[in-house]
């Protein structure tokens, strides 16, 4: 294959743009690497990509701005390293830095097992009020039956 064949058949747009399988794109930088004019024409094609989607880049909101903006922040400040201890303290203490804490959910945040303990201590309260307003009924219609003998046994005497 010449240089004008592999530019007329859409090889370099596709390595580019990283459409081709893994041993196309291995294929396609082997020959790039091996021929000066194709790599320069892989610049060309390059910036030209580029500046159509510059060209059609759209803005995203300034909400969304805001937002990505304070996740970066927060996941920054979360790859930082603590030091524990006496020395973090004195060091804290001495600069004189607060950390601000924000809280932006409303959902509490368990342990994946707390969950179905607290689902089985949910059901079984609920058995045990059941059991025990059954037994009171219960005991309760019994204390009647048996003030009812009661009564039928002085009668009886």
């Amino acid at each position: 294959m010449n240089n004008r064949d592999i530019i007329e058949s859409g090889i370099l747009e596709s390595y580019l743009l990283g459409l081709g399988k893994d041993h196309e794109q291995e294929q396609t930088k082997q020959i790039v690497l091996a021929d000066h004019t194709l790599r320069e024409y892989i610049e060309v094609l390059e910036n030209n990509i580029r500046e159509y989607f510059d060209q059609k880049s759209v803005n995203p909101p300034s909400q969304l701005r805001e937002v990505l903006q304070l996740r970066t922040l927060k996941s920054e400040t979360r790859k930082e390293k603590h030091v524990f201890g006496k020395a973090a303290d004195s060091q804290n203490r001495q600069s004189g830095v607060y950390h601000d804490i924000e809280v932006n959910d409303t959902h509490i945040k368990v342990h994946k097992y707390w969950r179905p303990a607290f689902i089985i201590v949910f059901i079984l309260s609920k058995i045990f009020l059941i059991a025990g307003l059954y037994y009171f009924f219960k005991s309760a219609s019994l204390e009647n039956e048996n003030a009812k003998l009661r009564t039928q046994s002085e009668q009886v005497r």
